[in-house]
């Protein structure tokens, strides 16, 4: 039985804006990244993990800077010196969608890394290679759309024939690559892909581009007894109490809104011939709270007159909740409110209540008046400008006697009543 650690998704310089730490001068966020990624490295050598399976996607894009490759770096010859074997799969944030490109690992396999192994291309990786474990590896690295077209650019295929294509050829792939398997050994399957039943989080504003789905048949093959799967950002296993386990170990960090709901975690597993026991690990996260707001409740079904700023605020202030609640999170508040009451909102106020929040987002969504209608034998041009303007105020729920008094004043600057001099 080999007892292995899984990872994917670390994105270690996703968030590299905002607030930074004094004394390292690196972002909190990238230092919330690190954290995690600490934890499990740690895990692997304090625990005597036998493998480190690496999903893939370390990073934002194949170009990181220098400061993230050396955080990672750091990391990863920690599990080299510590003798654990470590598969680093290429995912798609990972690889150049040029040919010939080197991918953002590139550095482990120009300088030979001991006891890392990056895969680049789809590869069986042996026992041997393994520094003798008793298990073998399939390993599929990110397919593009590109590096397929670059390689079937007479056959004119469209769209639909592409996935199509792919998904014969992977299969292919993966038939031709189990032809090395030994049947005596456990075998692990590693991807970087969108497997069909997975499930996204609610905003994707990290996947790019339209992925290419591959159907669960080809992955929980009863000859595979562990599928470790790198991508989608949301922890789960797709052949869930049956064998193999399908998982995705999702990333390490929240990356955005849409895994505002979302634990994180990595995996231990037990693997042996026929069957495999996972351990989902927890890792301790930033919190990201997301507040949505109709301002819009503060009317009463008896007044609907335009609020106070006043009058706002303590709704904001009994509806909110305590500024203590968000205390180092990651906050965005969506307000919803009427077009017209844009200047009644203290951004200002906003700022200070969510003081003690690590970062916070203010988002806007006024909500525009309904067009005024006239009638069908109403029109514009006819009605004289006082009436013109009661019916807009009367369109924005303003106060019968507010209306009166904004009325005689309308008048007084429309017909210069104070001031009969006319300037031309």
């Amino acid at each position: 039985m080999i007892k292995l650690l899984h990872f994917s998704d670390a994105h270690i310089d996703i968030a590299s804006q905002g607030k930074r730490d004094p004394q390292t001068g690196l972002p909190i966020r990238v230092l919330d990244f690190l954290k995690a990624l600490d934890t499990i490295i740690d895990t692997a050598i304090n625990e005597k993990i036998e493998l480190v399976i690496f999903s893939g996607d370390a990073y934002k894009d194949r170009t990181p800077v220098p400061t993230f490759q050396r955080e990672w770096g750091k990391r990863i010859m920690r599990l080299s010196q510590a003798e654990i074997p470590t598969i680093l799969l290429v995912g798609n944030h990972d690889i150049s969608p040029a040919a010939g490109r080197a991918t953002a690992l590139q550095e482990f396999s120009t300088l030979s890394v001991p006891y890392v192994h990056l895969v680049t291309k789809p590869d069986f990786i042996s026992s041997q290679q393994l520094n003798n474990l008793p298990i073998q590896i399939i390993a599929i690295p990110w397919i593009t759309r590109s590096g397929f077209l670059s390689a079937h650019q007479d056959d004119l295929l469209k769209i639909d024939e592409i996935d199509t294509n792919i998904e014969s050829i992977t299969s292919q792939i993966i038939d031709h690559l189990m032809e090395n398997l030994d049947p005596t050994l456990p075998t692990i399957l590693t991807a970087h892909a969108s497997i069909h039943g997975a499930v996204y989080g609610a905003e994707r504003s990290i996947m790019l581009g339209h992925d290419i789905v591959l159907p669960i048949s080809l992955v929980k093959r009863k000859e595979f007894d562990y599928v470790a799967l790198g991508h989608i950002h949301k922890a789960q296993d797709l052949n869930e109490n049956d064998h193999p386990h399908v998982i995705y170990s999702g990333s390490i960090e929240r990356v955005d809104f849409g895994e505002a709901k979302d634990d994180k975690f990595f995996v231990i597993a037990e693997v042996d011939k026929g069957k495999s026991q996972i351990s989902w690990r927890l890792l301790d996260g930033r919190p990201f709270i997301d507040i949505p707001l109709d301002l819009r409740e503060i009317y009463s079904s008896e007044n609907q007159t335009i609020p106070t700023p006043i009058e706002i605020k303590n709704h904001l202030e009994s509806t909110l909740i305590d500024s203590s609640e968000v205390e180092n999170a990651i906050v965005r508040l969506t307000l919803v409110y009427p077009k017209d009451w844009d200047n009644l909102i203290d951004d200002h106020w906003f700022q200070e209540h969510f003081s003690s929040a690590l970062d916070f987002h203010l988002v806007r969504k006024p909500i525009f008046s309904t067009r005024l209608r006239l009638g069908d034998d109403g029109s514009i041009s006819n009605l004289p400008h006082e009436k013109l303007l009661e019916l807009y105020w009367e369109s924005q729920k303003v106060a019968p006697e507010e209306i009166d008094t904004l009325q005689l004043i309308a008048k007084e600057i429309i017909y210069n009543q104070n001031d009969p001099e006319i300037i031309n």
